[in-house]
């Protein structure tokens, strides 16, 4: 049975019967290759079991990776919600126009999550070189705060915290995922703290097994407005997603994003 490990470094002196003003999420789901459908849901659940938050949906069906989300062209989108969760995977939105407007809400102050394919989306040019941030193409890994452009297969990623004074990661345990993938490493960019890495076992052509291992789990500080931004490169399948320490986890970057220690739910659940 999985507790929340060291909630009190958030709990604030309310008292028990003053539930603190929840806080106001956009998800964003959509596009290749994950059952979002599902997840979606998962997320929801397993979010609002764990603080005050209350988490609403864009969504779409395709399975494209140039999925038709209604915040496109709009960098309004995110106007009355506190902070967004990218879980979309929008992998040839190319146009800058419609990158700059998904961006504009984070550049204004708009706190943000980033959930694994998020990573491999809104790039063009040549986004397989590491990029500067004069570069045009540059946009949204400055914001994520590192830059990945691929993954090797699904098997599993054995997760280490390599900060484990950061409010996000104090208290919480090494674990291990079931089969996901673990995504490449380009750079790093000067902002970000790196939080977690993961190793994976990936079989070679000669029948060999290399260990790799990179950052998968990072938080950011992004634009003149330091906007706080926690991502991770976890949670491709299902399985992973509905983990209670994967939600945890995610719970926990939310918060610190938000900077609203006080919307931990006390106690928090065993299990989801």
């Amino acid at each position: 049975m999985l507790v929340f490990a060291a909630a009190a470094i958030f709990l604030g002196s309310l008292p028990a019967w003053a539930a603190p003003k929840p806080i106001q999420a956009l998800l964003i789901t959509g596009g290749c290759c994950h059952d979002y459908s599902r997840q979606k849901d998962i997320l929801k659940k397993g979010l609002e079991a764990r603080i005050h938050v209350v988490v609403a949906h864009v969504h779409s069906d395709d399975k494209s990776t140039k999925p038709p989300l209604a915040i496109y062209g709009n960098a309004d989108y995110a106007k009355g919600y506190d902070i967004v969760i990218h879980d979309e995977c929008s992998a040839d939105i190319k146009d800058p126009e419609v990158i700059d407007a998904v961006l504009a809400p984070h550049r204004k102050g708009i706190p943000g999550v980033n959930l694994h394919c998020a990573m491999h989306s809104y790039r063009f040019g040549e986004f397989g070189k590491p990029v500067k941030v004069t570069d045009a193409n540059a946009r949204w890994y400055e914001y994520l705060g590192l830059q990945s452009t691929g993954h090797g297969p699904q098997e599993p990623i054995a997760i280490h915290y390599v900060n484990k004074t950061h409010a996000i990661t104090k208290g919480l345990a090494d674990w291990t995922t079931q089969k996901e993938e673990l995504y490449n490493n380009i750079q790093v960019f000067p902002g970000a703290t790196p939080l977690a890495k993961g190793k994976q076992l990936v079989k070679q052509k000669d029948g060999s097994t290399k260990e790799v291992e990179t950052v998968v789990t990072w938080a950011n500080e992004f634009g003149p407005k330091k906007t706080r931004v926690f991502s991770t490169t976890i949670g491709h399948n299902s399985v992973t997603v509905e983990d209670a320490r994967y939600l945890d986890l995610v719970a926990r970057g939310l918060i610190w994003a938000v900077n609203r220690p006080d919307v931990l739910r006390s106690p928090a659940p065993s299990k989801d």
